[in-house]
């Protein structure tokens, strides 16, 4: 076989560099270039300047702001040496020197980084407190870097307290976290903790405007605008939907469309939803049912219908308050807004509010989401043609409307039946044989209200636990009637038993001071009155 038909005479071809992802090829690589957390920039520039560094940073908020990447440019900052290898520590690292290069490309030996998901053991932990002892190898300080550090298990936090507390002064910890909520306080207390916002979404869309031109690549303003809404705060999402993005504009040179984004995001048109908007307010079912099945066919999520509803709701509620709008609607959706807020009183966008909240609570549980959907929407029409509370107020107020006149309940006479006090309700326990109950209704009752069968009574002293509802049971069992019984505070009425101790007092002393008696008892002094406490009442 010939040489060329083994392409060895052909001159070699030249290796096609890997692609890399926006999200990747667009990281920040100094702060300056680190969107939407200018006050955490700000507070870190101020700390290096002064030299007031911490030995430990927690670096926490939602995904894709920047945690990671803020904690490398930390450590660019700190390791910095400057393009004439005599600078110091500073918040505007050159990227020239060999640690920011180094650490750039991920492969310094002093800056570790380390997953926490994947090393979650007090082992991985072990090992970095040994090594935290030894002093950096050629940078100014050693980094250790952990991600997703609520991961780590409670022991590894424990073996980390006492040197995250006390390290070495050439040791540095940069910690990286979405759920700062399961991190020990043991270790919040320990470090210094910078919040990252939310990247505010036109922000996003200047960033992502910036990516396209240095792309080369065509996009419409609302395609951006739309994947910042989309990213929900997250430059990293956000790249990542734009580079999905570009990929479906092919390569016909179209560009990023609008209309091919929300077809890719399964988002719902804007002017439809508005349209839709428009005949829920006007109540026509029909129309309404058609333009949602119209979007339903194009491919839009029922719940994604129902956000763009939502969010139109509180556009018009902002409208209303002469909020500032969002940079990212046009005028058309403006002009709308200040129509429907003109035409819509407070209460009726919080009842609309409320109405679509539940809908799309309900399509996101339901076995059947447009099914589902269509219920809800025509849930909202109906509550429209309701009139509105505070108008149907004002109307009864001028007399349009005469509101009826409540019917005053009427009292219901007692069953002469029941037990009208409480010592005819011991009696009537007793009688039918309920003596333990009849006994702790004389001991331990106080009463406060006797309305047949409306009890209420104060405790004398701790009632048994199931003693209200042994009680209902047996009034139930030998009356025929439900029983309310509520035991209240603060009744100082005497018990049966109390009261029975009280009267036989008080007729003890009116036979002591009887003008007979008290004749007696001065002529014979040590005579004493005996016999009386075998004298017991019905009571007893």
């Amino acid at each position: 076989m010939s040489e060329s038909l083994l392409g060895l005479d052909e001159p070699p071809q030249p290796r096609q560099e890997a692609y890399r992802v926006l999200a990747r090829k667009y990281r920040p690589q100094t702060f300056s270039q680190l969107i939407g957390q200018d006050a955490m920039v700000q507070t870190l520039g101020n700390a290096i300047k002064r030299g007031r560094l911490a030995h430990a940073f927690l670096l926490t908020g939602v995904r894709g702001v920047g945690k990671t990447s803020t904690a490398r440019l930390i450590a660019k900052g700190l390791n910095c040496v400057g393009s004439d290898g005599q600078g110091g520590p500073t918040i505007d690292p050159c990227g020239m020197c060999e640690p920011c290069r180094a650490i750039a490309e991920g492969r310094h030996i002093d800056v570790i980084e380390m997953d926490a998901a994947s090393h979650t053991g007090i082992d991985d932990i072990r090992e970095i407190i040994e090594a935290s002892r030894y002093s950096a190898v050629s940078a100014r300080y050693k980094i250790y870097i952990i991600d997703e550090v609520h991961m780590l298990s409670k022991a590894a936090f424990n073996g980390l307290l006492k040197t995250l507390e006390e390290p070495p002064a050439h040791v540095k910890f940069l910690f990286a976290t979405t759920e700062v909520n399961k991190v020990p306080v043991t270790v919040l207390s320990r470090c210094q903790r910078f919040d990252l916002r939310r990247i505010p979404a036109e922000t996003l869309a200047e960033h992502f405007s910036r990516v396209v031109a240095a792309e080369q690549v065509e996009a419409e303003p609302e395609a951006l605008a739309l994947i910042a809404r989309a990213a929900e705060g997250s430059a990293r999402d956000g790249l990542s939907i734009l580079d999905q993005a570009i990929a479906h504009a092919g390569l016909e040179g179209e560009g990023v469309r609008t209309d091919a984004v929300r077809q890719m995001l399964g988002l719902s048109d804007r002017g439809a939803m508005r349209a839709l908007f428009g005949l829920l307010l006007e109540g026509d079912a029909r129309g309404a049912l058609a333009a949602l099945r119209g979007q339903y066919d194009l491919g839009v999520d029922p719940q994604a219908v129902l956000k763009t509803l939502l969010e139109t709701v509180h556009g018009v509620t902002l409208a209303k308050l002469n909020s500032t709008p969002a940079a990212a609607q046009s005028a058309e959706e403006l002009g709308s807004l200040h129509d429907w807020a003109g035409a819509l009183s407070f209460p009726a966008l919080h009842r609309l509010w409320q109405l679509l909240l539940r809908g799309h609570d309900e399509v996101a549980k339901a076995a059947l989401p447009i099914e589902a959907c269509e219920m809800a929407l025509l849930r909202v029409i109906h509550a429209s043609q309701m009139p509105d509370p505070g108008e149907l107020a004002r109307q009864i107020a001028a007399g349009a409307i005469t509101a009826p006149a409540p019917v005053a309940p009427q009292p219901s006479a007692p069953d002469p039946a029941l037990p009208a006090s409480m010592a005819a309700l011991a009696a009537h326990l007793e009688a039918n044989k309920r003596y333990q109950l009849a006994q702790q209704v004389r001991d331990y009752l106080r009463p406060s209200k006797f309305d047949g069968p409306d009890v209420e009574f104060g405790a004398a002293r701790s009632l048994p636990i199931d003693f209200l509802k042994e009680l209902g049971a047996a009034l139930r069992d030998t009356t025929g009637t439900n029983w309310r019984l509520r035991c209240v505070e603060g009744v100082t009425a005497l018990t049966l038993r109390e009261e029975q101790a009280a009267n036989e007092e008080a007729e003890r002393n009116a036979v002591l001071n009887s003008p007979l008696v008290r004749a007696a008892r001065e002529a014979f002094p040590e005579a004493e009155l005996v016999g009386w406490s075998n004298q017991r009442s019905t009571y007893g």
